[in-house]
């Protein structure tokens, strides 16, 4: 749905949220869940969809009239998708073990970069027109499966992403349909922090791709220097920004200072746990912790000590045996967690840094894709679960908030012509938004 001045944002959840494998199951969610939290959030008005899509279910999305049949659906119920996750190649959910694999395959492999030219191919035939269409993937690998120095990993990851590049590039030159494809930095990623996804695109990306590029397209190198930022972007995931203890508005000039665009934010919050300094309280965290360790999912703890030091541990699990004698501070995990959750017994979230992110977003209108990915529902201890479409609807009330300063929805798209969704920005971010104050409840 389009919020903000003149609706500049799109805003939108992450169908990662629901649990289950195959398209006919996620179908199934879409149809149970989408509808109900439409009603609630926007009923006058269309709501967009964040899909995710596992290497099979996009297979089986394009078989038969699945593909249709979907189109008919998002028709019908006044929903619009314009952005996909394409980060997790397989299957996500079902206590199934994820941990480092959710990097693999990794962008050396040309099962990626298939995959992900299935996903372009689903979003061109789904994008509204007037829309750009964003893509999130990977950090390009998991850091320890790369070897410092390996120039020709490096060069093959710059050649896979030429060939999306390439076809984004076709896709805008036959259908007037901006597509781009947003490198997601996380910790323990082959990129894991801005700085290091700045270098890659400074020292590798543009004097790589380019000229692969302008050889291919026989166009100007300065041509093909365009393309790869037009269609190469960031995925800023505020919680992966926080828990790398970034300034925000830090990463977002050295971008500026490359032409590098932020493609899309991911509204996320992860763990903030300043550790106890006696050994009781932190035989209590420990006990609370656990239950956040035992899980599927990768879960990587930045500590930071009272020198100023860092040091990073790969998992929770890794790091839980190290609380009685450390001499950390504060711990931030990579744990997704849910942005209505201040605090949750020991263990505050880092929404604050998320709020810094909105601010900003609000201040300089810098990005206009926006999904909520707490993706961890199906996984929290039951006292934080509630009802999905309860959870979510308190989500998106909480970035609602915080974003533009009331609960009321402003979206110009109408679902019937003539009035399609558009991405320009008709008056500047920090405008005064119309509506009721916001509920102090939510900040």
């Amino acid at each position: 749905m389009q919020i903000g001045p003149d609706g500049c944002f799109h805003l939108t959840y992450c169908t990662k949220i629901h649990p289950g494998t195959g398209w006919q199951e996620l179908f199934g969610h879409l149809h149970t869940q989408v509808p109900r939290l439409h009603a609630r959030l926007s009923p006058d008005r269309p709501f967009g969809l964040g899909l995710r899509l596992s290497a099979a279910e996009s297979e089986e999305l394009l078989t038969g009239g699945n593909l249709e049949e979907l189109r008919a659906f998002l028709a019908a119920q006044g929903l619009y998708v314009f952005t996909m996750n394409g980060f997790p190649y397989g299957a996500f959910h079902g206590g199934q073990r994820v941990k480092s694999q959710v990097f693999a395959p990794d962008w050396r492999e040309e099962t990626r970069v298939r995959y992900t030219l299935r996903l372009v191919g689903i979003l061109r035939q789904l994008l509204p027109l007037g829309l750009e269409g964003s893509i999130s993937t990977s950090p390009l690998s998991y850091k320890p499966w790369v070897n410092p120095g390996d120039t020709a990993a490096l060069e093959r990851i710059c050649a896979n992403l030429a060939v999306v590049v390439e076809e984004m590039a076709r896709i805008r030159d036959e259908e007037s349909k901006l597509l781009h494809l947003d490198l997601e930095p996380e910790p323990d990623g082959l990129v894991e922090n801005s700085g290091e996804l700045t270098a890659f695109f400074r020292d590798w990306l543009l004097p790589k791709a380019a000229p692969l590029l302008a050889r291919r397209l026989d166009i100007p190198l300065t041509k093909a220097q365009e393309l790869v930022l037009t269609h190469l972007r960031v995925c800023l995931d505020t919680c992966h920004l926080a828990v790398a203890y970034e300034d925000p508005a830090a990463a977002l000039d050295g971008f500026d200072r490359e032409g590098i665009k932020v493609g899309k934010v991911q509204i996320t919050a992860g763990l903030k746990v300043p550790l106890p300094p006696d050994a009781a309280g932190r035989a209590a965290l420990a006990r609370q912790l656990q239950d956040f360790a035992d899980s599927p999912y990768l879960h990587q703890v930045l500590a930071r000590q009272g020198n100023g030091g860092r040091r990073q541990f790969p998992d929770l699990a890794a790091a839980l045996p190290t609380l009685p004698d450390s001499r950390d501070r504060e711990w931030r995990i990579h744990f997704h967690t849910p942005l209505f959750v201040a605090r949750h017994g020991m263990l505050l979230s880092t929404r604050d840094e998320t709020r810094a992110v909105l601010d900003l977003l609000r201040a300089r209108g810098f990005c206009r894709h926006l999904e909520i990915e707490t993706y961890t529902w199906e996984i929290l201890p039951p006292e934080l679960k509630k009802d999905l479409v309860d959870s979510l609807e308190l989500e998106y009330l909480w970035v609602l908030a915080n974003l533009v300063g009331t609960k009321k929805i402003i979206s110009p798209y109408s679902p019937t012509p003539p009035s399609p969704p558009v991405e320009s920005a008709g008056s500047p971010a920090g405008a005064a938004i119309a509506g009721s104050a916001a509920d102090p409840s939510f900040r």
